[in-house]
């Protein structure tokens, strides 16, 4: 284990944002960020893959990533668990993110695929005030005969009764990232990349800002951030690259329209403040 760790703080280090800003003029002053450790995650949640608000409270959702209890803890600011809820009727074969709509819906997304065999994925509707549980089921279009470690995806986020899925590609060779969208209502979906970006790292997380504007993809070694126009979400408004070097990152949410909350899986938790 002692090595499998000094093996990835030594690729995430070379995960600088100079290629991105490079190939994507990115800002090419790199932004003033205020990175503060807030506190650190119970035991309970041993591998934290996501993040979203609890209504009306000042605290968050977080869950385990693959494996874990078909559970979400609630969380202060300094990490300490305050309540758990218990997901009725699923499992977590491999949870990767938390979407939120401004109802308060959770968006749990059951859409790890790190052996690249499942074919038919899942996004779990749930709200933590009922044990009422909706199931959205989708599968990529080009994911037929296709063995290529394109069909994993860790980040997502709600967007106007829409959600949106990034790709984490672990393909050496060819660093796409893809961008898939589908409707946020039960059935059962076939999807196709809407846009796709040439950047290093994989992509492990995502939220947008609460006005709109702005999203994030969170990777082993950076933040990216993009801007968006007129609603539309896809990577052609490059805005930030923030290099983030704090182990195995897997969760990222706005806090407002410009700091941001991280969690990794050594649970531990941060903040980013613009300055």
């Amino acid at each position: 284990m002692k090595i499998f760790y000094l093996w990835f703080l030594f690729k995430t280090m070379l995960c600088g944002c100079q290629p991105d800003r490079q190939q994507h003029s990115f800002d090419k002053v790199r932004p003033k960020y205020k990175i503060t450790k807030t506190g650190t995650l119970p035991a309970v949640v041993r591998e934290s893959s996501g993040l979203a608000r609890v209504r009306g409270k000042s605290t968050f959702w977080t869950h385990n990533d693959s494996g874990g209890a078909a559970e979400l803890y609630e969380i202060d600011q300094r990490g300490a668990l305050v309540s758990t809820f218990q997901v009725p009727d699923v499992s977590n074969v491999d949870w990767e993110d938390l979407a939120q709509s401004p109802e308060g819906i959770l968006y749990i997304a059951d859409t790890g695929n790190n052996d690249n065999t499942r074919r038919s994925l899942r996004i779990y509707a749930v709200s933590t005030e009922s044990t009422a549980i909706q199931t959205i089921t989708f599968r990529y279009a080009d994911h037929t005969h296709s063995d290529a470690q394109y069909f994993d995806s860790e980040a997502l986020f709600y967007h106007n009764q829409k959600l949106y899925l990034f790709s984490k590609n672990r393909i050496k060779t060819e660093q796409y990232h893809k961008l898939y969208e589908l409707p946020a209502q039960p059935g059962d979906y076939v999807v196709s990349a809407t846009d796709s970006i040439l950047i290093q790292g994989q992509v492990t997380g995502a939220d947008i800002s609460p006005d709109g504007r702005t999203f994030a993809l969170l990777t082993y070694g950076k933040i990216l951030l993009f801007g968006i126009r007129a609603g539309k979400i896809d990577f052609s408004q490059p805005q930030e690259c923030i290099r983030f070097v704090k182990k195995q990152t897997e969760a990222i949410l706005f806090l407002n329209n410009t700091d941001l909350l991280v969690t990794n899986e050594q649970r531990q938790l941060f903040r980013l403040t613009r300055r």
